[in-house]
């Protein structure tokens, strides 16, 4: 009969995206940073930002000061827990093309492999364009699986779903390599800190 004891704060995404696109990290920031100090206000005791990308800004969120359970430190720790060391990173292209969340990957020894410059941007517009409106289509889960198969022959060893929704596509189940849903991960960790297990 237990439920998490929990505060949410749901923001617009489609703003969210919108400032993304544009470049304007600092007001995203901002919607982030009053939304943080809403949920301290009303209890929270630690920041669980349910989004890879927006992880650009957690520098940025120290302001709430409110630890801030990271989304990319949850899944290095999973990650390392097996023999896996050079998992492919498939996410937006904000993540796996700037060094907010590669090097958070790499500062815990890993060596992260991403598509190349079409395979990026394949991922990428399939994230925008059809999972964030909930469309999930065959072809777009083949081509993800191939995007996969050439990392794979790069040496990839394992499989980041570095987006929260590309679970909504590709899983385990898909894949003879470790997939790692940052999604549960994240979750899994925030239940963790919840039930007393402090990073």
């Amino acid at each position: 009969l237990h439920s998490a004891r929990l505060v949410l704060w749901s923001v617009d995404f489609a703003e969210i995206a919108e400032l993304q696109h544009a470049g304007n990290w600092a007001a995203a920031g901002a919607v982030l940073v009053d939304a943080g100090r809403r949920l301290r206000a009303a209890g929270a005791e630690a920041l669980v930002l349910c989004t890879n990308t927006m992880h650009k800004l957690a520098d940025e969120l120290a302001a709430v000061d409110l630890p801030l359970l990271h989304i990319a430190d949850a899944t290095a720790a999973a990650v390392l827990a097996t023999p896996c060391r050079r998992p492919a990173l498939l996410a937006t292209r904000f993540t796996m093309e700037q060094d907010f969340y590669l090097e958070r990957l790499r500062e815990r020894g890993l060596r992260p492999l991403v598509p190349d410059e079409t395979g990026r941007t394949l991922v990428h517009d399939i994230i925008y364009q059809e999972l964030c409106r909930g469309i999930v289509r065959p072809e777009s889960k083949a081509a993800y699986l191939a995007e996969i198969e050439c990392l794979r022959g790069s040496g990839a060893d394992g499989v980041i779903l570095g987006c929260t929704e590309i679970g909504m596509l590709i899983g385990q189940d898909d894949l003879d390599l470790p997939v790692f849903d940052t999604t549960r991960l994240h979750a899994e960790a925030a239940m963790d800190f919840a039930l007393g297990a402090r990073p």
